[in-house]
């Protein structure tokens, strides 16, 4: 058994994926399996993939396309190690990400953990101030912003089990980590920065005009709020957003 197993679903991501694997390999951790779901790319992501011989990473190849949560949900099937982190196929982590977080984990005895990451371009320079792990996190506060990032947090699937994500929503990872926080205290920051998210200018998760309604979901059918209290949540969740990712409030 991996002492942790890292998810990741691709999809149509040649451009990015070696750098991302070169940040796998390269973790000062080496004890980890990495499950790879491919969800029907139709480039050679799958073609670079394979080309790593490293009996390490495990691919899985989808029957169908069924988007980003599906392809994570395969993965999590499979994985195996006692700690769970994701990875998405053009995100990239520091070198000292695995090894950092879990010594963390098991000094803090945290069931969940969450790092700084740096908000960058196509070509992973930095942005705008990178995102911090400032507070701890509940689930009451992550009820208005989701502040748990799927690169950069963790958790340990000893103590609270697998939590896998509710397909058909784009806003699937909001909704697993509700449901994991709905079963512990908290979950605790580490402020380090340890992981690099591209910003991509066509991204479902920054054009917040587009999920609007996606989100307001997470609450009225997922939570099973009224709709006074789902929207209420929603509009949270937006003013949040814009600071997110405003320059002037970073």
């Amino acid at each position: 058994m991996p002492e942790v197993s890292i998810i990741t679903p691709s999809y149509n991501t040649e451009k990015y994926i070696q750098e991302t694997i070169n940040s796998v390999l390269s973790q000062t951790l080496t004890d980890w399996e990495w499950i790879i779901t491919d969800d029907k790319s139709s480039d050679k992501t799958t073609e670079i993939i394979e080309q790593h011989k490293d009996p390490r990473i495990i691919l899985i190849k989808a029957e169908k396309n069924g988007g980003a949560g599906h392809a994570r949900n395969l993965s999590l099937e499979k994985a195996s190690g006692r700690f769970i982190t994701f990875l998405d196929a053009d995100d990239f982590w520091e070198p000292n990400f695995l090894e950092e977080m879990i010594n963390f984990m098991k000094k803090e005895k945290a069931e969940i953990a969450y790092s700084n990451y740096a908000r960058c371009n196509e070509d992973l320079i930095p942005q705008i101030e990178d995102f911090k792990a400032d507070k701890v996190v509940t689930f009451n506060n992550l009820l208005k912003t989701c502040r748990l990032s799927l690169l950069s947090s963790m958790y340990d699937s000893a103590r609270v089990g697998k939590e896998y994500f509710p397909e058909g929503s784009k806003r699937e990872d909001h909704v697993m980590w509700l449901n994991l926080l709905k079963k512990i205290p908290e979950g605790k920051p580490l402020p380090k920065t340890m992981a690099k998210y591209r910003m991509h200018q066509s991204s479902v998760s920054r054009n917040k005009k587009n999920i609007i309604k996606d989100q307001y979901l997470v609450y009225k059918d997922h939570m099973n709020y009224s709709t006074i209290k789902s929207l209420y949540y929603t509009a949270n969740w937006a003013l949040n957003g814009f600071m997110k990712y405003s320059k002037l409030f970073n």
